[in-house]
């Protein structure tokens, strides 16, 4: 069963909001392509610069970054969006607990790039998550994923420009074409659909032996990504807990690199 999202979430309050001159090269970046590319590409306005009225609720940590971006679509495709509006706690999110705990940048019925939220509302690390529900670390923070998320962009424009003008093109083909080259230069690796050449696994551990502390009450198992590579791997479906681990959740901690299970 999904849940709706509140129209107002009980975001936690006590993080720093991110400085919008940490990522202002790669949104002028952003910018910059989608206007060179206006034919294929679009930017979505920020909530301070939007005309019509968006009921999306991003966490207060992005309040100046949102302001300024609401996203980028290709081909009418979101590719990356900060305006997400309705949360569900089914398809990839349905180990991912409270909607106040991690925020969707791109999403499909089966796969999802979400950022992590500690438990004080601080932005993390991203995370891909793909059919299997395992986590793969994107990027260290949202600024690194933006930058990954801008080469993606740049290379599958100059592509799509390489077919022609727009009016002598198939539109069909053109958008199946912007959504293949996204997949290969971004997304296919991030949610699981290609095999790597090298995986790196973290393993869940009992809390008890990892030597971590402040972890949530009732973690029953817990990855350490703080020494990981961009690419490491956690399945959450490993974890060996009583009963089904489709009722189990995550929680963050440590910027996203600390994962806890938590029982349903």
């Amino acid at each position: 069963m999904s849940t709706p999202m509140n129209p107002s979430l009980p975001w936690p309050t006590d993080a720093e909001v991110l400085p919008l001159a940490s990522v202002r090269p790669v949104l002028d970046r952003l910018a910059s392509l989608v206007n060179i590319y206006e034919q294929d590409a679009a930017a979505i306005p920020g909530l301070a610069v939007t005309e019509e009225e968006v009921a999306a609720d991003p966490p207060p940590a992005l309040e100046q970054i949102a302001d300024e971006l609401g996203g980028v679509i290709v081909r009418g495709l979101t590719m990356l969006t900060l305006q997400i509006e309705d949360r569900t706690d089914v398809g990839p999110y349905t180990l991912l607990g409270d909607s106040t705990t991690f925020y969707p940048l791109y999403e499909t019925p089966e796969a999802a790039v979400v950022l992590a939220l500690d438990p004080d509302g601080t932005p993390g690390a991203v995370f891909g998550i793909g059919e299997d529900l395992a986590l793969q670390l994107a990027a260290p923070d949202l600024g690194a994923y933006l930058v990954r998320f801008a080469d993606a962009l740049e290379a599958t424009l100059v592509t799509l420009a390489e077919r022609g003008p727009v009016a002598e093109d198939s539109e069909d083909a053109r958008t199946d074409a912007a959504e293949q080259l996204m997949d290969e230069h971004l997304f296919a690796e991030l949610l699981g659909m290609t095999e790597l050449a090298e995986t790196i696994e973290v393993p869940l551990q009992d809390p008890a032996a990892s030597g971590l502390a402040n972890l949530p009450s009732g973690a029953l198992a817990v990855a350490d990504l703080r020494d990981a590579p961009v690419g490491a791997r956690v399945d959450l479906m490993e974890v060996e807990v009583p009963g089904d681990p489709l009722e189990t959740h995550v929680a963050w901690s440590e910027h996203g690199r600390v994962i806890a299970v938590l029982g349903g």
